[in-house]
């Protein structure tokens, strides 16, 4: 029988306890106890106390001596080198890929096609495109073969020893002559158009026939490439037990995993997917490109595979921001009040949808500026193109609209001889204020700040 003693302490009543060491530890329980529960409300203006002090970044130092370890700074033992080959022709069937003299190469470990991907299609919201093309190419920059060899040179020669024999169509550049193909478009079976907005806002029609004057200007922006100083990088690797470690420049791990784990055709639980310290981004990495891959490779081979763009795959098949077509008309008072503005978006969407449907939900939304605006129609369309896809860039879709409807702004306080800094003061958000879709606006200082900034560099007595 297990011997038991008493503990006492002063002013609790007696309880028997096991002997000591005939168990490891009791289970503590704490007692329990009230808590207040309250909301703290921040004090005003001591929200957010690091503005204006010095805050170092922890990884200063390191960026600072050169130290700081980037993805192609990595090494694994026995690595081998990818590169990929690229379609070179904005729109074409595939009839026929050649790998044999590439494979017998000296050097030369693997060669992979699109037809060695268990699931050729990925993307954040539409899965319209392929790991490597295998019947259809849709922009220059699509890759169509990938080679794995013991250096970059080699590797980059064995492309070249690939044969590829394309039927050449006739591309559609135009994001206008797009908006006009009818179903089925690029993507067949689907329409060129993939993603369509619309906003509406009191009557415009009759708010157009009370204005005084009507204003209409058309604006266009390009695309534009981050060009970020480290390019895309990928590593993979596979342990024994079939699970693959994929090191990359990717900005949203837990989507890339996902997507990488679809296009291979294995459970997500067998990838891990391991974020290096990124040398730029500005949106550019946000989604998969070498990954598959590399892991495909890495897994013919059973060796671990680096593949880096150069500088010339990232402008032909990384993404890019949205060029877009942007239609403004816009009736105001005499004294340059807003009463009505119509506007249509077309956006560039190049060769797949990437983060297309974001951008165009966003810039529909913005696209009529910080403005009170009774009477608002806007609509936004997306179309496909063979050209270099577009995606994820800081602002998605804000910085087109707003140099849009500001110019248009200038304009119509040109025309009215009216100062550009009143027009905006007269039409502005302010505190209440609704915003195009119908949301009450809080916290509003557009005035202050746009009277702020006229005072600190002059405007207004320039004006006097």
């Amino acid at each position: 029988m297990e011997k038991k003693t008493t503990v006492a302490e002063k002013g609790a009543p007696l309880e028997t306890v096991p002997e000591a060491g005939s168990m490891l530890r009791l289970p503590a329980s704490a007692p329990l106890a009230t808590r207040p529960i309250g909301v703290l409300v921040p004090e005003a203006g001591h929200q957010t106390p690091a503005v204006g002090q010095r805050a170092p970044r922890l990884d200063g130092r390191l960026h600072g001596l050169g130290q700081t370890k980037y993805i192609d700074d990595f090494y694994l033992p026995g690595m081998l080198y990818a590169k990929i080959k690229r379609a070179g022709i904005a729109s074409a069937r595939i009839i026929s890929i050649d790998t044999k003299e590439a494979e017998a190469m000296p050097g030369v470990v693997a060669v992979v096609t699109g037809r060695d991907v268990p699931c050729n299609s990925f993307g954040p919201s539409l899965k319209d495109q392929p790991v490597l093309a295998d019947t259809r190419v849709f922009h220059a920059g699509d890759g169509v073969a990938a080679v794995a060899a013991v250096t970059e040179q080699i590797a980059t020669e064995a492309l070249d020893k690939i044969t590829v024999e394309y039927e050449p169509l006739t591309p559609v550049l135009d994001p206008l002559e797009s908006l006009k193909l009818e179903t089925p478009g690029l993507h067949a079976p689907n329409p060129n158009i993939y993603g369509h907005k619309v906003i509406k806002k009191g009557d415009v029609e009759k708010a157009f026939a009370e204005s005084d004057h009507i204003f209409e200007g058309s604006y266009r922006t390009q695309m534009v490439e981050h060009v970020p100083l480290e390019p895309h990088a990928t590593v993979a690797t596979w342990d024994p037990n079939g699970r693959v470690t994929i090191y990359a420049t990717l900005g949203r791990i837990t989507l890339g995993r996902a997507d990488v784990a679809r296009t291979l055709g294995i459970p997500t639980s067998r990838v891990r997917i391991v974020a290096t310290t990124v040398g730029g981004n500005f949106g550019g990495k946000n989604e998969i490109t070498t990954e598959p891959v590399v892991a495909l490779l890495s897994k013919k081979t059973g060796r671990p595979v680096k593949c880096t763009f150069t500088r010339a795959e990232e402008f032909a098949s990384s993404t890019t921001r949205h060029p877009l077509i942007m239609d403004y008309k816009t009736g105001v008072t005499k004294d340059g009040r807003i009463l009505a503005r119509k506007i249509r978006l077309v956006l560039d969407g190049g060769a797949y949808c990437s983060w297309s449907e974001t951008t165009l939900s966003k810039a529909c939304i913005l696209s009529a500026g910080p403005y009170n605006i009774e009477n608002l129609y806007a609509e936004a369309f997306v179309v496909y193109t063979n050209k270099t896809m577009t995606g994820a860039m800081r602002g998605f879709g804000a910085p087109q609209v707003c140099f849009a409807y500001e110019s248009h702004m200038d304009e119509i306080a040109a025309a009215l001889n009216i100062d550009p800094l009143e027009i905006r003061l007269l039409n502005v958000f302010e505190e209440g204020s609704l915003s195009p879709t119908g949301q009450t606006l809080h916290s509003v200082v557009v005035k202050e700040s746009l009277l702020r900034a006229a005072r600190r560099f002059g405007w207004i007595e320039a004006q006097s």
